[in-house]
């Protein structure tokens, strides 16, 4: 799925400008300072480098620890691991993403080598040097080619992760990289103060500066202000809302309502789910205030809960993902930031997409859902994930659960019969039904499933023992064609799976407990899903 380069658009235009300019003031200040020799500032290095120099002398760990992360932080090193995200960015279809890093990789190197011969200052020198170097000193290569890695791949994760404690951490573990690879140099006595900070302030500009120039005609693109509106055609808006996974209310509220006015939308009307009305009477209460939009924010469950009842409705529903997986946003390209997703909700255009009516255990009645419905494996592990962490770490939280299940949790005999065909029997640890095809990360556990192609896709993944698991995840996600009774794939409108025995399953990343009969069909085409332009 291509990346969202919005997601990392500055909430105000002025920013990155801004900090581009003040960085490029101080890089030439201190460059002028070195060249003019500039007493304070030469004694002030002096002064920190004999203090960082004394500091270290004699403590011989200390000095084995600051020369491995040298080599470790060194600027080839940090230029091959961008060079891999340039290969990642291709991957993903995100060639302007894949054009910045390697032009800033490019530009990064050339300015370092042009302005260490054209300045031409000494290293520090010591008595007993940690380590000797006969080149140029200014700026530190290290300290740029290390603030440039942390900014590139800060701007990487704005992108590729949602907000969160997760990303956080990410993102302090990409700044503190950077100011290891610069500040480890004054401390073996290779580089002054102001080499370093002047390392820094180049490092950080060339990849902000370059991000502006090539991003800007992404920001600036003017989004229609009345795209098509079904429905009444007052442009009446409806908002189904999970409070607990909006969290501030009120701020989510301005927000849209903002958006509804810059987009020619009437005021919104907003609908809060609770623990008993997950989403479907609320949706219900949207249409019967004959809204010609509705926008449904939470994650995963609360989508399907709103989406069955606005199936075959005729209204656009734009959707706001906020929840841990998001997997049906991450199918459709939808953006997943949160600003970014409301314009889309008001701008998008309508696809029109499948849903998938199910039924359990024989009964007349039916639920929906949108992503994917799984029996066994799968559903334990969403049964067993700790909410606590998954608040926490994210989609990661399903990894954790995954590694404690995989080993104790019983492979299942069950019977798969498609459009009414015979069964086929297998000894499963799972069995998923997709109305889309991609995981976490682009991950292809169904890769021919299409959400509007009228037609369900089944996966039965049946290891032999445990430790085939691995194998077979490995055939799964290289999109083999190749089926057989430990991998095997099929397709119909209508799915039917038995088991021997109670099993748990899951739809949409949501547990419902334990059963022995599911049978889903798809209803192509029934719900409309606003999608960007």
């Amino acid at each position: 799925m291509p990346i969202d380069l919005r997601r990392a658009r500055p909430a105000r235009p002025v920013l990155v400008p801004a900090l581009v300019g003040l960085l490029v003031v101080v890089f030439v200040g201190l460059t002028a300072a070195v060249w003019w020799e500039w007493a304070p500032l030469l004694d002030l290095d002096q002064a920190v480098a004999d203090a960082a120099h004394d500091a270290v002398a004699g403590r011989e760990m200390l000095i084995d620890t600051l020369l491995w992360v040298a080599d470790g932080l060194g600027p080839w090193t940090l230029r091959i691991v961008m060079g891999l995200t340039v290969l990642v960015a291709v991957w993903r279809r995100a060639s302007r993403l894949a054009v910045w890093i390697a032009l800033t990789i490019a530009v990064q190197f050339t300015a370092v080598y042009v302005i260490k011969r054209t300045v031409d200052r000494s290293r520090p020198a010591f008595d007993d040097p940690f380590q000797t170097l006969t080149s140029y000193s200014f700026p530190s290569g290290h300290a740029t080619a290390g603030a440039t890695f942390s900014t590139v791949m800060v701007i990487v994760t704005l992108l590729l992760m949602r907000r969160g404690l997760l990303r956080k951490a990410v993102i302090t573990i990409w700044i503190l990289l950077g100011l290891a690879a610069g500040l480890d140099r004054i401390f073996l006595g290779v580089h002054y103060l102001s080499d370093v900070v002047a390392g820094f302030a180049l490092g950080t500009a060339i990849p902000l500066a370059l991000w502006w120039l090539l991003m800007r005609p992404v920001f600036a693109v003017e989004e229609p202000s009345h795209p098509g509106v079904s429905g009444t055609g007052r442009r009446q808006v409806g908002v189904v809302l999970n409070p607990v996974k909006v969290g501030d209310v009120a701020a989510f509220r301005e927000r849209v309502a903002e958006a509804a006015a810059r987009h020619g939308w009437a005021e919104p009307v907003f609908f809060e789910t609770t623990v008993d009305d997950p989403g479907a009477a609320q949706a219900v209460e949207a249409l019967e205030g004959e809204a010609d939009l509705v926008i449904v924010a939470g994650g995963d469950g609360t989508v399907r809960e709103a989406c069955g009842e606005l199936a075959r409705s005729g209204i656009g529903v734009g959707i706001v993902p906020l929840g841990t997986g998001n997997l049906l946003a991450r199918n459709l390209s939808l953006p997943l930031h949160l600003v970014d997703a409301i314009d889309n909700a008001f701008t998008g255009q309508d696809r029109a997409v499948d849903v998938v009516r199910l039924q359990i255990d024989g009964s007349e009645d039916s639920t929906t859902f949108l992503v994917m419905a799984g029996v066994g494996f799968d559903a334990a592990v969403m049964t067993g994930t700790n909410e606590q962490l998954k608040k926490k770490v994210g989609w990661l939280a399903y990894v954790v659960s995954g590694a404690t299940q995989v080993f104790r949790f019983p492979t299942t005999r069950v019977q798969i019969a498609v459009d009414g065909g015979a069964f086929v029997r297998r000894r499963a640890l799972t069995v998923i039904v997709g109305n889309v095809g991609f995981l976490q990360g682009g991950l292809p556990l169904l890769p021919d499933a299409q959400i509007d192609d009228g037609v369900l896709d089944v996966v039965a993944i049946s290891p032999p023992h445990k430790f085939a698991f691995l194998s077979v995840g490995l055939r799964l996600f290289a999109r083999g064609k190749r089926t057989d009774e430990r991998l095997d794939r099929m397709t119909g409108r209508t799915v039917t799976i038995r088991t021997d025995r109670p099993a748990a399953m899951q739809l949409d990343g949501d547990p419902i407990g334990e059963h022995t009969e599911l049978c889903a069909t798809v209803e192509p085409g029934v719900l409309l899903v606003r999608v960007p332009r």
